[in-house]
Formats: C-alpha cells, structure tokens, sequence
C-alpha cells in the first residue's frame, strides 16, 4: 500500500493545474486512440459499402449500451475507491475493487443473453431491410456476446486511476486500440468476414487490453484485488450502484437518442443515417479527451472530498472546465473549417457530402455548451451525487434533443434536425449550472479547509 499513500499525497497536495494534467492527460490521450481506432473501425466498413456503414451505425445504440453500463459501473468504482483512500481507508478500497471486479463479470453475462434473445427485435424495429438486420445482427452479437473484455479492462482502468495512476490504463488502451487497427482489414478484408470481421477484430482489442490491465494491477499492487474467498457485498455494491447507475442511465440515454434519431433521419434516406454514424463517430474523437479529463478529476475531487480540502475541489473545478473548453473550442474550428476533409475519409459520396457538410458544421455548435456541462458533472460524480449527471443527461437527449429533431425536420427539413444538438446543449448547460450551484452549497462550502 506504500504506493497508494505516496499517490494520495500527490492527489492532496500536488499543484492542481499540474496534477490534472498529470492524471488526466494519459487518459486523454489513450482516449483519443480509442476515438482513432472506432473512426477507423468505420472508415474500414465504409469501403465494403454505404450499407455496412449504415448497419454498423444501426447497432451502435447496442454497443453504446454495453459501453453505458461498463463505464457507469467503473465510475462509481473509482468514486467510491479514491474516497475511500481520502479517508484513508485502504482495506475498504480492497473490497471496492474486488466488488467492482465481480460486477464486470456478473454484466457481461448478462449481455452475452441479451444478445442471444433481444438484439434481433431491437435492430427489426428500424429497418425491414434483409440485408441490411443481418449485417446489424451480426456486428451486435460477437460485440456483445464476448463482451467480457470491455467490462473487465474499464473496471481495472478505473481502479489503477482511483489511486492516481494513469499512465498504465493509456497503455492497456493504446495497445487494445492499436491491435484493433491492425487486426480490422485482416479480418475485414484478407479473410472476407466484412462486418463480422470489424467486429472481431474489436473484441480481440478489447480482450488483450483486459489482459494488460489486469496484469498491471497484480505488478503494481495498486489495491488488493485477490479474490479468493470473495462474496459480493451488498453495502459496497449499493454505493458502487449510487453513483454507478445515474451515470449507466445518463450513458444509456444516449442508446434511446441515436435510436431515436436513426429513426427520424431514415425517413430522409439511408445516406442521413450514414452521416449521423459518420459524426457520431467524429464528435468521439472531440469529446473523448474531454471524458478523459473528466475521468481525472473525478479521483482528484473525490480525493479531496474524503480529505475536507474544499479549496481543492473548486480549483479543479475552475481549471478542468477552462482545459474542456480549449478542447472542444478546437474540434468546434475543424468541424467548421475541414468537413469535406472530414467526410471524405469515409469515402463519402456526392449524396453524402450534400447531406454531411452543413450538418457537421451545424451541429458542432453544440461543442462549446457542453464542454461546461462535462466538467462540470466531475463535481457531481466525485462528490458521490451522480442523480444530477443522470438528470440533465435526460433532460438534454430525451426532453428536448429527441422532440426538437423530430418537430424542428418536420419545420425546417434535415437541417433542423441538425439543429437540435445545439438546443438540446444549451439548455443541459443551464441545468448543470444549478445543480454545481447546488453541490457546491450543500457538499462543498461546508467542509473545512484542510
């Protein structure tokens, strides 16, 4: 545990400018390669076809939510794990890890079945297309049948970055990602396996990351995971679940959207629905390193919370929402600059460049608000209160992304579906306003200065 006492020293008394960029910047980083690699994932599937592209788009709600529930489940392992290290608790950090570790393998099974009796009607309900539903079906079910390995890589990442290490999980993801990258035209291509082979390939990266995170965690001793004799505990599981499940619902709301809108923007045409993947694909390639630097401060204000250092958390606050800004400031100029250079890796078409180009600038505005709101939802998730993350996230997607699109395309064609991002942000933004407002009276000013 020696290792994790000198890391909690750094996350109490570390420069907090230095210390963000420190934890976060890894992360960024191995998150702009998994960005790289689901770009490149597409762009492989768009020279088979437009169809494939569409197919693969198809199941991403699918794949979004595998993704909604390991994510959701490793945060609130890694909330609960660096407070509990603030409070200098280590034996209870032990039993967090080993807990979430358990909750990785008990989700992956029951995706595996959901794959097996749901994927099928779920991908029926938005297209009568043959063709098109087997290739969906196929891509889903091998992503989500040996889904084993996403779940135990992100819970092993979570925990190395709950003790202030983050150089190890930017390696397990930048080998997974590159492995993946490697493997996609051998699979795709040299043995023909075309969709299937995409999502082979996937899986395979994900796997060998897992490998590589748990191989990480036994070396570095970060926390005790042995778990010999190991029963779940239903104390620790409910505070893993009170900030792990609004943040599964906030990332599965987004499933329910991109359904939503495939379904709206095939009653425009296929290509609509290629150019959504295709900027759903791209915005990952800006918002990732802006969830990477969330993922980092969440320990650092978790941290400090158990340790009652309020100055601490404010500044992180302050200088996580100035970095996230910078972040998407910059992808905003090269989605207005650059779209036809954007689209054109895909192999788009002249019907796809007509549609793409004005809707990747439209929608880019939607970059700058949320920025705010992202930093701002690590205060919420390192405080232990992840209900308001949950509650803006569907206020944004479902309250008024979904009924915007759909009334303002009724209004002003596909460009204001387009349009709808920039709506649905502005007023997540607001919202995330009041609830740090919130925190911060309620959690946060009452704490003495450590």
């Amino acid at each position: 545990m020696e290792e994790i006492k000198i890391k909690g020293n750094i996350m109490g008394h570390e420069t907090i400018g230095k210390l963000i960029m420190k934890i976060s910047l890894p992360i960024m980083i191995s998150m702009l390669v998994q960005a790289l690699y689901n770009i490149v994932d597409s762009i492989f599937v768009s020279w088979l076809s437009e169809e494939a592209l569409a197919a693969v788009t198809l199941a991403y709600p699918l794949q979004n939510l595998m993704i909604a529930f390991s994510v959701g489940t490793a945060v609130g392992v890694n909330s609960l794990l660096s407070r509990r290290l603030g409070e200098e608790k280590e034996e209870e950090a032990d039993k967090a890890g080993r807990n979430g570790v358990f909750l990785a393998f008990a989700t992956w099974v029951g995706f595996a079945l959901f794959a097996f009796l749901f994927a099928r009607p779920f991908l029926a309900a938005f297209t009568d297309d043959a063709e098109l539903l087997s290739m969906s079906l196929v891509y889903a079910r091998i992503c989500l049948i040996a889904s084993g390995g996403i779940f135990i890589e992100v819970t092993c990442e979570r925990i190395m970055q709950a003790t202030g290490d983050s150089v190890h999980p930017m390696i397990t993801q930048t080998v997974g990602a590159i492995a993946n990258i490697i493997l996609d035209p051998i699979f795709i291509f040299t043995f023909n396996m075309g969709v299937a082979g995409a999502a082979i390939a996937t899986v395979i990266g994900q796997v060998i990351a897992a490998i590589l995170a748990i191989y990480f965690i036994i070396r570095k001793k970060h926390i005790n995971l042995n778990m010999r004799g190991f029963r779940p505990e239903g104390r620790i599981i409910k505070e893993i679940y009170a900030v792990g499940v609004p943040t599964i619902i906030t990332n599965s709301i987004s499933t329910v959207m991109v359904s939503a809108l495939n379904g709206i923007l095939i009653a425009f045409s296929t290509t609509a629905v290629s150019v959504f993947g295709v900027y759903f694909k791209l915005q990952s390639f800006v918002f990732m390193p802006v969830f990477g630097l969330s993922a980092g401060m969440i320990p650092i204000i978790g941290f400090n919370y158990g340790a009652k250092n309020r100055h601490r958390i404010t500044e992180t606050v302050k200088k996580g929402a100035m970095i996230s800004f910078a972040i998407m400031f910059t992808g905003f100029l090269i989605f207005q600059f650059c779209p036809r250079l954007l689209l054109e890796m895909f192999n788009s078409s002249a019907e796809m460049d007509a549609l793409g180009i004005p809707a990747l600038r439209i929608i880019s505005f939607c970059f700058l608000p949320a920025s705010i709101s992202i930093a701002l939802g690590a205060a919420y998730q390192g405080t232990g209160v992840g209900l308001y993350s949950m509650i803006t996230s569907i206020l944004r997607q479902l309250g008024v992304l979904i009924p915007a699109a759909f009334i303002m395309s009724r209004i002003w064609g596909i460009e204001g579906a387009w349009w709808a991002f920039a709506v649905a942000d502005i007023v997540g933004l607001a919202l995330s306003i009041v609830f740090y407002l919130d925190i911060y009276r309620k959690k946060i000013v009452v704490l003495k200065k450590n």
